[in-house]
This record gives C-alpha cells, structure tokens and sequence, in this order.
C-alpha cells in the first residue's frame, strides 16, 4: 500500500476567490495606469473592457479542464492528458517561468515601495525580509495563508471603494463615455493596452493549481474562476474608468510609471496618498503569497510526474500537508530579485495550450458534435485563441526572448529526462 503523505483537500469557494484575486492585485490597476494611458490614447477602461470579454474565452476553457482533470498541475496537467506527456511538460515548463518569476517582482515592488518611506535602509533587508515571511507562512498552512491573504485582499478593496467614491464626488466630475470610447478610440488602440492589461488577469489561471487542495474541485474551481475574472475585471474598468476621468491624457503625469501616486495624491492629498502606498504594499504581499503557494504547487505537479527529482519536488510533509522543499525553493529562488530590475514574464503558451485541450478532449475525443458542442468547444477556445495570438505580436521583445531561452532550456531538459523511466502520468476518471 502506499501511505506517502498527500495534498490535503481543504479549500471552499470562498477559498479560491480570495486566492485568486490576492493573485490578481486588485491595486495593479493602478501601476500601468498611466502606461496604457498613453497607449490607448485615453481609453483605459474600453482596454479593460475588451480584454476582460476576450479573456473570459480561454477562463470558460480553463473551467472545463479543471471538471475533466482536477490535478494540481493546471495547464501542465490538462495538456499531459489530452496531447502527449512532452508536450504537457514543455507546457509546465512556459507556465513555471511566470509562476517563478511573480514571487521576485514581488520581492521587488516591496522593495519599491518600503524602501521610498524608509530610504536609509537597504535593498537586502527588505527583500530578504519579504522572502522568509512569504516562505515561512506557506511551510506551515494553506489556510494561514488563506486566511491572512483575505484581509489583504480585502484592504485593496476597500482602498479601491474609497478612491471610486472619492472621484465620483469630486468637484468639477463630469460622468462620460470617453473612457470607453470616442471618435479617436480604434481596435489597435484597444489591442496596445490589451497587450499590457491581459496580463493583470492572471489569477484565475493560478487557483487551478490548487485542485487537489479543493472540495469537489471540478464544480468549485470552475465557479471560482468565474468569480474572480468577473470580479477582478469589474474592479479595474470600474476604477480605471474614474481615473481617467480625471486624468484622461498621458500628458497630464510627469512620470508614466509612477501615475498611481499623482492620482492618489491628487484625489485625497497627502493622507490618501499614504492610505494609498499602504494598499499598494499589501498588494505585493497578497500577491507575494499566493504566487509563491501556486509556484510551488505547478513544481509539486512535475515533480510528481518525475520530469524532476520526486524524492524533492513531489514531497508533501507528513504534518503540514504542504509541498515543503518546493516552498523552500522558490523563496531562494526569489532571493536573486537581490540582482533583478523590474520585469514582466508572459503565460500566453499556457493559456493557448489550455484553448487547444478543449477542443481536442471534447470535440476530437469525447466526440461532443452538437450544435452547442461547435459552440462551447470549438468557437469558443477559438476566440480565445485568436486574442491570445494578438497578444503575441504584441509581446515586448525582452520578454520574447526570455521566452524563446527558457522554452530551449526545457526541450534540452526534457530530451535528457525521457533517457530515464521514473515518470508516470496521473489519469483522472469520473462517474
């Protein structure tokens, strides 16, 4: 019989949203805010808009993989089972570089932030600090974690409230559609800051990797999904909508990259202002958090798999119920934000993989060929496909190339790891 420790299945719907949107940061609106400003020429909330309804495409497709295989590797998982093993590691190995890359931007943005109240201090402290009190809370409990990162995400949100009740009662607030949309707005307008915004939908991707940690994962996740794109999208138009109202050119900021603090300062001075960078600090934390707990899950995944060492990587502590050594590699992982500047990684060959399993395990292999099988299995992963290949033109080429290396340092890897006969792939079968 095999008596090896297992994940713990624990988490409610409740769970799952608050996990989500800590991932989401519901305050990151703010922090491209005047980027995509001036790149959609004063449209932010029609950007918003467009990405929430063409992302919901590959959600709805990541709500159906999770009710067929509810295993902790999200997209990793569903292409193994549906394509081919390789092809679901290459899969993984894409979706890790994001999942180890949020915890060091984390890292970073508290830096960032911490070190402009306290600036005698330096960088390492913060940082260092940051990386054992991510890592220590998601050792011990999923529902520590949980439980603080709700009122983190409830502190964002309740910012986020005032500063929307703030602007609607401003003197001088004229209410308007410009927003949205007006006779400059344009399709490739909305595209630019859909190519940066697509990126703050990240979340709802991420609570798949807690499957194995949810009751009745296959009705809880894909609801939880729902919420959290739904809710998360409402937050930012909303928000971003009262923001350019009152800032409705790029023109207006004397730095694009720091608008979040001459819009907090300019809607309720200097007091607001520090609310603000209060709300901002506890978004990196509520962020910080769940990515190191996702990361960590997506490596307990493959571990498992044996595409890396099990005896390390497919550990589950016998009292914590937590994968342990992979906590503790992504908070020394996260240490080397020490030596990084500030940048964006991308999960687009995720989320299109994700799209493809759809299409393939339902249309191709369940045979579902009625009129609302071309619908919800074909059109709909399509148009969730097509928004993702406009993402991709759109990539910044850094990130591009980030992309394409560590794609080659997965092939080699995998090439070397298919010499040795230790992985076994997990199958899920329902009533």
């Amino acid at each position: 019989m095999n008596h090896e420790p297992s994940l713990l299945k624990q988490l409610k719907l409740w769970h799952i949203v608050v996990i989500g949107l800590g991932y989401m940061a519901p305050m990151a609106v703010f922090d491209t805010f005047g980027i995509v400003t001036e790149s959609t020429d004063g449209h932010v909330s029609g950007a918003y808009a467009f990405t929430l309804i063409a992302i919901l495409f590959t959600a709805i497709s990541y709500g159906k993989m999770v009710k067929a295989f509810p295993g902790a590797g999200s997209s990793y998982t569903y292409a193994q089972q549906v394509m081919n093993p390789s092809i679901g590691f290459l899969v993984g190995w894409t979706a890790l570089l994001d999942y180890l890359f949020l915890p060091m931007i984390n890292a970073l943005l508290t830096n960032i932030y911490l070190s402009s109240l306290f600036p005698g201090v330096p960088k390492a402290v913060w940082i260092i600090s940051f990386v054992v009190i991510m890592t220590i809370m998601n050792i011990f409990s999923v529902h520590l974690t949980v439980s603080f990162g709700t009122l983190l995400v409830a502190f964002q949100i309740l910012v986020a409230i005032i500063f929307i009740i703030l602007s609607a009662t401003s003197q001088g607030q004229e209410l308007s559609f410009k927003p949205f949309i007006s006779e400059s707005a344009s399709i490739s307008l909305l595209l630019n800051g859909a190519a940066i915004l697509c990126f703050s939908f990240l979340g709802f991707d991420a609570v798949t990797t807690m499957a194995e940690e949810t009751l009745k994962p296959e009705k809880t996740i894909p609801k939880g999904i729902l919420i959290i794109a739904c809710t998360g999208g409402a937050l930012f138009i909303t928000v971003s909508y009262f923001a350019q109202l009152l800032f409705p050119s790029a023109s207006l900021f004397h730095d694009l990259e720091g608008a979040s603090a001459e819009i907090a300062y300019k809607i309720g001075g200097q007091l607001f202002q520090s609310i603000f960078v209060a709300a901002a600090l506890t978004s990196t934390i509520a962020s910080g958090l769940v990515s190191h707990m996702s990361a960590s899950r997506l490596l307990y995944a493959i571990g498992k798999d044996g595409y890396l060492p099990r005896r390390i990587f497919g550990y589950i502590h016998p009292k914590t119920k937590t994968p342990i050594w992979n906590v503790v590699i992504i908070g020394g992982l996260s240490l080397i934000s020490l030596g990084l500047s500030l940048e964006k990684a991308t999960s687009l060959i995720a989320f299109s993989s994700v799209n493809i399993a759809v299409f393939i395990h339902y249309f191709i292999q369940q045979n579902k060929r009625s009129f609302s099988g071309y619908i919800l299995y074909v059109l709909m992963p399509l148009l969730g496909s097509l928004f993702l290949f406009f993402m991709w033109l759109n990539l910044e080429k850094t990130s591009l190339f980030i992309g394409i290396v560590w794609s080659v340092i997965g092939i080699i890897y995998l090439l070397i790891a298919r010499r040795k006969n230790t992985i076994t792939i997990p199958t899920f079968h329902f009533d």
